[in-house]
């Protein structure tokens, strides 16, 4: 018969620290900390496996089951205490907490000093002899089971809770401002006026009865699994729902019986900065959720911390060492306690721990211990100085870095105090990180109309490119994590804010509206591309602090990678931004990117407006100097490295203008009728032009193109080789979908690169190769290999494909597709190993098939993620490609991998 309930207690448990997966993170580590001999209040948990039958079979079901096994740890509880569960005069009191195996602060629910009726109060005051301390645990179980049980939450954020709002017409009604000044008579009132509350707001009297308590408890804590706000913490920590949480109930000590008890939460190591100083906060006479509250201002654990803080809110030494002292200071034995249980926990666990403790009678009581949170520079600093003083070695040290918080190493960030008073207008998808401040432009060629800029458009286009690197941030009121915003600015590393839908934009007026309010060209607006948040007016910035711990980590990377990472580069300055962090290639040059400058979108549109093939072979032959002197600077930047150079890919008509007045500006550069502009623009349209007239269908119906591409991709590595640089160019053929396709468009580049061989007198090594994005060229790849000399998956429009959603157009059902768990991830940020990854596995394995050693690689926005990393390295391919500011998160996730 399966076990549902593991108990604890007086050194003993029945769990152990590595059983997370079935006890959560909370009820394993209250199991280890008794088994090291640490004082952990006796208890017992519920496993995740009840939640997940709590969730799929009902209550009344599942409580069936665990009654018998609930009912004999209760028991086992009484005995180590000494009391006993619903007796009026030695009540056993419980608190109730969840514990997920994931560390999911703050997002689940909690009650304290459950057992409470008016028995009980009298039985405590009895035997505490202390009657405000019974009455004050009394009143806060009311109010923490009213909140979490009976639902006494305000219906709206505009509501104030109940509770606070009868506690706050007390405090009036007597003249005081803090909860600890309430007499053990005003307690008594809290408790006779919140009840009367209960009856009021619920329609039922609250409950007397401890076990009726018990099991409203459990239930409350299983549901709130599936509370708004533990929903979004789990799609944004990537935590699956069928996870589900544990419940650990424990005997209640308490930090609320004078001034010898105390509360806080405390952690080995500075969380901010990684910093091997001790810290944390702590209230005399207090619960533990008034540390976190904010009801009570908490006090610094360490007399330095509370120096230091002291010294930030401006306050005397002598005011502070009167007012506010430290718990070194005012409990000094229990302090040096603390100070060697957190050492302990730390040596035992290997890792900083976040703790939470409280003090009763001059008792100290662990409550929990965990793996803290961190910041990305704390992170590469413990897991570096922890490697350095022998604590782990360098695969722990390495499987430590959660690879995506090294973002924050990276990019600016707000100076945390300017943040603090900054005004959030709106919110969009975190697109690209990092912080930036400007003046707001709405068209992309005014983007140096400022010293500072922030380019504002419904979305944007290749021809906006230039603007958008001008800028600081881009904010778009459409588009989503892969839109051509959030990709390009991601390969700038320029911070994004994508799909904020609350943006309206009118360019006639060149006015932005949010909620009522506008912001007109030149008003000043913030983007936290981290957060996705909009902020009114200037935030300062700073640049994050680079340290060498940084450069350690991507050391180890380096040293247990298999998988290489390339990077995704259109430009010289992207390829040396991308080796700076440790690129071995280029796996994506786009090459339309490059005609969008000066005078070269004059000839791309001679070319398109060409009436025949001549006249189109006049206009490419003025884009072949460009692309040549382009080729160059990139494969010059990456020498010694393959560059993989796709040609050109999207639809004609992004390189014609579509708005009136950009529509005259071409036709008088062109010398043409704006009426002939709007017929090609009209003759261009494409119901559906991501799977229109793109790719390799251009090629081959203008071979032309790809003729002048590849002279000038093999002239520029020619003309470098003469120069002693070695370049290795791989051209890559876009969107085939047979292998007929490919080989057409690989005999006009061999045929080409033959003549520049015999005009330069020179050869160089170069491959042919295609970018696998149509599911029928995966599914046909044992064909496609006999051609092609390389692979590289275009995940971004293979997953669009395979799913058959439109990436620009899912924003309007994936948030609800993610909110009913159709889906687990946006497919566009994760790759989806189970459909589209099936799909690139297939095509890897019959790839080589035909041919062992072909070099296989991905270069869709999945390159960077680290979950789809890993699944890269699964499947054996030789690298991964992501945009320059990703290539540490993919170096970390592809050495991980391989650990693994």
């Amino acid at each position: 018969m399966a076990k549902h309930v593991y108990t604890f207690g007086a050194g003993k448990a029945e769990g152990k620290a590595d059983m997370k997966n079935l006890l959560g993170g909370k009820g394993a580590n209250l199991a280890e900390m008794n088994l090291i001999g640490v004082p952990v209040p006796p208890g017992f948990t519920i496993t995740t496996e009840v939640c997940t039958m709590y969730n799929e079979q009902g209550q009344e079901k599942t409580f069936e089951v665990i009654k018998p096994e609930v009912e004999a740890a209760v028991a086992q509880v009484e005995k180590l205490t000494n009391t006993k569960f619903g007796d009026k005069d030695n009540p056993c009191l419980m608190s109730v907490r969840s514990g997920a195996r994931a560390s999911m602060p703050g997002m689940m629910d909690t009650v304290l000093n459950l057992g409470m009726n008016a028995d009980a109060v009298e039985g405590i005051t009895k035997k505490s002899g202390n009657a405000r301390f019974a009455w004050d645990s009394y009143r806060r179980f009311i109010q923490m089971y009213g909140d979490v049980v009976m639902e006494m939450k305000p219906a709206s954020k505009e509501e104030n809770d109940p509770f606070e709002e009868i506690i706050e017409q007390l405090k009036e009604e007597k003249g005081i401002e803090l909860d600890t000044q309430f007499t053990t008579e005003d307690l008594q009132e809290l408790v006779k006026r919140f009840k009367a509350a209960v009856k009021k707001e619920t329609g039922k009297d609250f409950p007397t009865d401890p076990w009726e308590q018990l099991w409203g408890a459990i239930a409350a804590v299983f549901g709130s699994w599936n509370n708004p706000r533990a929903i979004y913490y789990r799609r944004m920590e990537k935590i699956p729902d069928e996870w589900g949480t544990a419940v650990n109930v424990q005997a209640m000590v308490f930090g609320n019986m004078g001034d010898t008890s105390a509360t806080g939460v405390a952690f080995t190591r500075d969380a901010a900065t990684g910093e091997d100083i001790f810290n944390g906060e702590y209230l005399i006479n207090a619960q533990g959720e008034d540390v976190v509250a904010g009801i009570r201002t908490p006090q610094e654990i360490t007399r330095s911390g509370s120096r230091k803080w002291a010294e930030l809110q401006g306050i005397s030494e002598e005011e502070r060492a009167s007012k506010f002292p430290s718990l070194e200071e005012t409990m000094p034995e229990l302090y040096k306690q603390l100070d060697e249980t957190q050492q302990k926990l730390e040596d035992h666990y290997s890792d900083m721990q976040d703790l939470e403790f409280t003090i009763q009678e001059g008792k100290l009581w662990l409550l929990q211990t965990r793996n803290g949170k961190r910041t990305g520079a704390a992170m590469a600093k413990i897991a570096v100085d922890m490697l350095e003083d022998g604590k782990i070695d360098e695969k722990t040290a390495l499987s430590r870095i959660d690879a995506n918080k090294l973002d924050e190493l990276l990019h600016p960030v707000f100076v945390p105090s300017a943040l603090k008073s900054a005004n959030e207008v709106a919110k969009g998808l975190p697109a690209s990180p990092g912080a930036a401040t400007g003046q707001v432009v709405f068209f992309a060629d005014e983007a140096a109309k400022y010293p500072v800029s922030i380019l504002v458009r419904v979305e944007t286009s290749p021809e906006d490119l230039e603007g958008m690197h001008i800028a600081e941030g881009i904010l778009t009121a459409r588009g989503g994590m892969t839109s051509h915003a959030a990709v390009v600015a991601r390969g700038m590393g320029k911070c994004c804010v994508s799909g904020a839908g609350a943006v309206k934009i009118n360019y006639k007026t060149r006015v932005m509206t949010i909620d009522g309010k506008e912001f007109k060209e030149g008003d000043w607006i913030s983007l936290d591309g981290s957060t996705g948040k909009v902020y009114e007016g200037k935030v300062d910035t700073k640049n994050p602090e680079m340290s060498g711990n940084f450069a350690k980590i991507m050391d180890l990377a380096e040293k247990f990678a298999r998988m290489k990472v390339r990077t995704n580069a259109d430009s010289p300055n992207d390829a040396k931004v991308a080796r700076k962090f440790g690129a071995e290639g280029i796996g994506l040059c786009r090459t339309e990117h490059m005609f969008f400058e000066g005078d070269r979108i004059k000839a791309m549109r001679e070319m398109i407006l060409a009436n025949n093939e001549t006249e189109r072979r006049k206009a490419l032959e003025k884009l072949l100097p460009y692309q040549r002197e382009d080729f160059e600077g990139i494969l010059e930047a990456m020498a010694g490295f393959g560059v993989t150079i796709r040609l050109l890919d999207p639809p004609l008509h992004e390189f014609v203008p579509h708005e009136e007045a950009n529509q005259k500006e071409m036709a008088q550069e062109m010398g043409i009728s704006v009426e002939a502009v709007k017929a090609l623009v009209d003759d261009l349209h494409e119901f559906n032009p991501m799977l229109g007239h793109r790719g390799c269908r251009l090629g081959n119906t203008y071979p032309e193109i790809t003729e002048m591409q590849a002279r000038a991709i093999i002239e520029a590595a020619v003309n470098l080789k003469q120069k002693g640089v070695d370049a290795r160019p791989e051209i890559m053929v876009p969107l085939i979908g047979t292998v007929k396709e490919l080989k057409l468009q690989a005999d006009i580049i061999h045929e080409t690169a033959q003549k520049v061989f015999e005009e330069k007198g020179a050869k160089v090594d170069y491959l042919v190769g295609t970018m696998i994005e149509v599911p029928r060229a995966a599914v046909t790849a044992d064909e496609v290999a006999e051609v092609a000399e390389f692979f590289s998956f275009g995940t971004n429009d293979l997953t669009q494909m395979t799913f058959g959603y439109s990436r620009d157009d899912a924003g309007k059902f994936l948030p609800v597709y993610l909110e009913k768990g159709i889906l687990k991830n946006d497919p566009f940020q994760v790759l989806d190993q189970d459909g589209v990854g099936q799909v690139v596995k297939m095509g890897v394995e019959k790839g080589r098939k035909v041919k062992p050693d072909l070099k296989i690689g991905i270069c869709g926005e999945h390159g960077g993620e680290p979950s789809s990393v890993m699944f890269c390295d699964s499947v054996k391919m030789d690298y991964v490609s992501c945009s320059p500011y990703r290539v540490p998160i993919a170096r970390v996730a592809a050495a991980q991998a391989n650990i693994k």
